[in-house]
């Protein structure tokens, strides 16, 4: 099977003379199952429509969508796997000068707000043709949300694009009914009931029922003062029982208008002026990402109105599978062969995706508002099937290097509730404790691992996805944990404790660090009974909201006193979907409305820095974060201390040896040759590390991009 049009000539090849579809993406074009273009547009073509493909449109081009001509029916538009802000910006606010989704790995190309800057063309160069969004930028923005980049609350991003429709999370149940009604002739302004959709509308132009609440509620202003917020958290909590395992976050019950199928959240204007608003908007969005039993949420905009549908339903196995059964060329496009090929294709070409979602919770992550909590998995045959495509390719040496998901352990819904199609709305599966109606077991992703294993050709399978520590501990069948050890990790397992501080920890809905140290105890027990020299890599966050710079200097002393030592360190970066920006937005923690500390910019560079103490460009800060925290007794020389002392800034240290230099010239001669081998060192380094960066930073946002269609 030949890559999808991307031109005119392609299109004369397969007898067309018109698109029914164009979609229009911010990455290059790679047929594979683990690009949303791909993967979206493969399902329409199975459905027999007439799909073209336009990647990385050129901003300035006044005719580059008009290559293939005017669709038929839409425009659908993705700006990428990631949000183009991520991909543009570090979390230091610095412009990448790498993009991993583009030709060579070069950035600069994208533009900023992909999104809206594509839709614009759209509208430019069609007019009013029906316009359909989607992806992680368009599903993470599609209420008022904060924007760190711009510093403000912004606007949902069904107004700034001008677009008719908005798919929100995983897309192809949505894009298949939408197709289907556009090319029946329905009138895009009348789509605005499916599942897994917004709209941005006039009450007139919405469904009767929808109108009606509209209309009712229209005055509708936030009013509630923090204090009887957190009077009402204390009230939902202490019904919950004294013995609860579980926190309930249902302090929003009853609180914001709404009956039966409808919530009314507090406006955009509100939410912009008023942070308890915006807290209790976002509570309530993430509350309602329920596919059995969320209601439609309606959020007013001036004089018109967001709507959000209930989520999508999962989709079952077979249509699981139907999809991931397409005929992808599981390759970049060969435009882009002499440029180098697309780097992203490196990470997944040996990889299977199996499995959707994730009910862990953490905070800083955004699948709970983009994949869900329910998970959803494809068959083992499918699977396999997966797998022994891959054994045929040319490149390929024996080594599957992924089989999972964003968590990939979590291989079957948590529970019988998530089973039927349903989530709790006001508790968590796993923090602050487990839930007793978790159901523990990792049998069926062991089983299938240990069937890839048999899959002739296959010499090892990894697993890299990341695994869950604390469910895998809860497992009473060991064998998971040993036969990851014995089959499964090449050299170094990466987990994610995040932090060792309880109270960071509890900010981030984390588990308790000595859970971690309980994995560690056990993983190396496994390791040193087989004669394995393998390793675990923690992640680790700086500056989340809720720590401190003494959480941050209690895990420093743990960095030293475990040698540690990460090479990365991810700092916080708030963007849009996820508690965590929310806390760091308001101060709040959305769901109890308690104070929650925020560090500024320069509390999180000293917290950083004290992650990465050892590292000597960051002595000084680490230093500076020592002293403002009145921690002088960890500066010295005993085993207790964690910088030495009598050390200068790096300033000062490189006016000292300028000095030395001028009383020796032939010193100052071999300064400058170790200076400039040093400079070339460390740009090498800041190379692949700024790439680590953007993977880990696209890692927050939806862990794993690889999983994000």
């Amino acid at each position: 099977m030949s890559f999808l049009p991307i031109c005119r000539r392609d299109m004369e090849e397969r007898g067309w003379d018109m698109l029914d579809f164009l979609f229009i993406t911010g990455d290059a074009y790679v047929d594979h199952p683990s690009f949303g273009a791909a993967l979206l547009t493969r399902l329409l073509e199975a459905e027999g429509y007439r799909v073209g493909i336009i990647a990385r449109p050129d901003c300035n081009d006044q005719q580059a969508l008009t290559i293939m001509g005017r669709p038929l029916y839409g425009v659908f538009v993705s700006s990428g796997v990631v949000d183009s802000m991520v991909n543009n910006y570090t979390s230091a606010g610095k412009k990448r000068s790498d993009d991993r989704y583009a030709p060579g790995g070069i950035g600069g190309s994208r533009p900023d707000r992909s999104l809206i800057r594509y839709c614009n063309m759209v509208r430019s160069q069609f007019g009013d043709i029906p316009l359909v969004i989607g992806g992680v930028e368009g599903s993470l923005r599609r209420f008022a949300h904060y924007d760190v980049w711009s510093d403000k609350v912004r606007r949902s991003i069904l107004q700034d694009t001008q677009a008719d429709l908005l798919i929100y999370g995983m897309g192809e149940l949505p894009i298949q009914t939408v197709a289907e009604l556009l090319s029946r002739g329905a009138d895009i302004k009348r789509i605005n009931s499916i599942p897994g959709t917004c709209v941005f509308s006039k009450p007139d132009d919405l469904p009767a029922a929808c109108r009606d609440f509209v209309l009712m509620h229209q005055d509708y202003e936030f009013d509630v003062s923090l204090d009887e917020l957190r009077d009402l958290q204390k009230k939902a909590q202490a019904a919950t029982g004294k013995n609860s395992v579980r926190n309930d976050r249902g302090a929003l019950r009853n609180l914001l208008p709404e009956d039966k199928k409808f919530v009314m959240l507090p406006s955009y204007e509100q939410c912009a002026e008023n942070r308890p608003a915006y807290a209790a908007a976002f509570a309530r969005q993430y509350m309602e990402q329920d596919p059995g039993a969320g209601k439609t949420l309606v959020q007013r905009h001036g004089q018109k109105y967001l709507v959000q549908n209930p989520p999508q339903k999962p989709m079952t196995p077979a249509q699981f599978d139907s999809v991931y059964d397409l005929p992808y060329e599981r390759k970049p496009h060969p435009i882009y062969d002499a440029a180098g090929g697309v780097p992203a294709i490196e990470e997944v070409k040996f990889s299977v995706n199996s499995h959707r979602g994730c009910y862990g919770g953490c905070n800083f992550c955004a699948i709970t508002l983009h994949q869900g909590r329910i998970i959803q998995k494809r068959s083992d045959k499918s699977v396999l099937n997966e797998v022994e495509t891959i054994t045929r390719m040319p490149e390929f040496k024996g080594y599957i290097h992924d089989i999972g998901g964003p968590t990939a352990n979590f291989h079957e819904p948590a529970c019988e509730k998530q089973e039927r199609g349903y989530v709790c709305k006001h508790r968590q599966c796993l923090f602050p404790r487990p839930c007793p109606s978790l159901k523990i077991g990792q049998q069926s992703y062991l089983d299938l691992l240990r069937k890839a294993r048999q899959v002739p050709g296959v010499k090892k399978v990894f697993v890299r996805s990341g695994v869950r520590y604390d469910y895998a501990l809860m497992d009473p069948n060991p064998d998971f944990i040993e036969e990851l050890c014995r089959f499964h990790v090449s050299g170094q397992l990466k987990v994610a404790p995040e932090h060792i501080s309880s109270n960071a920890l509890r900010a981030m809905g984390k588990p308790p660090a000595h859970i971690y140290e309980q994995f560690k105890a056990v993983y190396e027990e496994i390791n040193q009974k087989y004669g394995l020299r393998q390793y675990l890599v923690p992640y680790l966050i700086s500056g989340h909201p809720g720590c401190t710079l003494d959480d941050a200097i209690e895990l420093a002393m743990y960095i030293k006193a475990n040698r540690v030592m990460p090479e990365q360190v991810q700092d916080f970066y708030p963007t849009p979907g996820t508690v965590s920006t929310t806390m760091y937005y308001t101060g709040l923690d959305p769901f109890t409305f308690e104070e929650i500390h925020v560090p500024d910019r320069d509390e999180k560079r000293l917290q950083r820095a004290l992650l990465q103490f050892g590292k000597p460009q960051n002595r000084g800060l680490a230093l500076q974060a020592l002293r403002k925290a009145g921690r002088t007794d960890l500066i010295g020389y005993g085993n207790d201390c964690l910088l030495a002392a009598g050390g200068r800034s790096l300033n000062r240290e490189s006016e000292r040896g300028n000095a030395s230099a001028r009383q020796d010239p032939k010193r100052s001669e071999r300064n400058r040759q170790s200076e400039r081998v040093s400079k070339t060192g460390r740009r090498n380094a800041s190379r692949g590390k700024n790439a680590g960066k953007q993977s880990q930073e696209h890692t927050r946002t939806g862990r794993n991009r690889k999983k994000h269609s």
